[in-house]
């Protein structure tokens, strides 16, 4: 599984041909859960508070860049790495 991104102690990964609805998968101290793009809410999972907040508030920001490369896993195309919170 692809990483496109890695901040804060955060990685982010997403499957090519994953299931939908369009999510990211997020590593985090021990934790993974599952965030929907569109909505930057947890589909599965688990993380602290703090982190799931940051998580959403970048999904909010890089959303655009999300969506494009879940069109690309879909196509099994090469995916794009996306800045980090700490990149933006």
């Amino acid at each position: 599984m692809p990483t496109i991104a890695i901040f804060f102690g955060f990685t982010i990964q997403m499957y090519w041909r994953d299931h939908p609805p369009p999510h990211i998968h997020v590593f985090y101290a021990g934790a993974e859960a599952l965030v929907a793009i569109d909505s930057g809410e947890i589909i599965a999972g688990s993380l602290p508070r703090g982190a799931a907040r940051l998580i959403r508030e970048w999904i909010s920001v890089q959303r655009p860049a999300l969506r494009a490369n879940w069109e690309r896993a879909r196509l099994l195309q090469a995916l794009d790495q996306v800045p980090g919170a700490d990149e933006a």
